[in-house]
């Protein structure tokens, strides 16, 4: 992993698998001896909430703050006013997961005030295989509305490209000339490629050193045993 601030936001379409690279991330810092707090800032997605690893997450020594909605029945989020303690706390690195469409970056925009103060990183994360995603104008279209509503700026792009189970190295290469493009209009780096360390191993030597490799954590219901 590279250098990063200590506040990092992981943004994305949905479908686009960056509440499993927020869960990787924090964990990866985790295991560096580093505090870590995620927030789960996700009011989009029932099914794919950073909170939904609470379990894991706490035993490799992450904290979870979510909405108080998660895991529950209540469609209105109430979030935890513990929330607004993670700017004033700088000893802990802060991952934030935030939902993906308009209203989930809107709900990030409530803490604009507190970004501003110091660095942050904004890592918007791309799966060219899902709806909406597949070209870099729709692409384009999506990024800015959520730094709209958010009132934030993307200082990074993710290449996570991916049909699940069935995904190949081409695949993951098909998406990285896009989200070149996308980098090229926009002039943002791209951080990182993520796979598993299947696929980040076919990579390109070019390629290489922005493998992010991903532990799968996140399971869909229909997919659980």
């Amino acid at each position: 992993m590279h250098q990063t601030s200590r506040l990092a936001v992981f943004a994305g379409h949905f479908g686009s698998g960056k509440t499993e690279i927020a869960i990787n991330y924090s964990i990866k810092l985790a295991r560096r001896g580093e505090p870590v707090t995620i927030v789960d800032l996700d009011i989009v997605n029932p099914f794919f909430r950073s909170s939904e690893a609470k379990d894991v997450l706490n035993r490799e020594g992450v904290r979870v703050l979510a909405p108080v909605f998660a895991g529950t029945t209540v469609d209105v989020p109430s979030l935890p006013p513990e929330i607004y303690s993670v700017f004033q706390d700088k000893r802990s690195r802060v991952v934030f997961d935030v939902g993906g469409d308009e209203k989930g970056a809107a709900v990030l925009g409530r803490y604009h005030p507190y970004f501003i103060r110091e660095p942050y990183d904004m890592f918007y994360v791309i799966n060219t295989k899902r709806p909406l995603s597949g070209c870099v104008e729709r692409i384009m279209e999506t990024l800015k509305a959520v730094e709209l509503h958010s009132r934030l700026k993307v200082t990074h792009l993710i290449n996570n490209t991916n049909l699940m189970h069935e995904t190949s190295v081409e695949h993951v290469l098909e998406g990285q000339a896009v989200v070149e493009l996308l980098s090229g209009k926009l002039d943002i780096p791209v951080a990182y490629i993520s796979g598993t360390p299947e696929i980040l191993a076919q990579l390109p030597e070019d390629y290489r050193d922005k493998g992010f490799p991903l532990e799968l954590y996140m399971h869909p219901p229909w997919d659980m045993d």
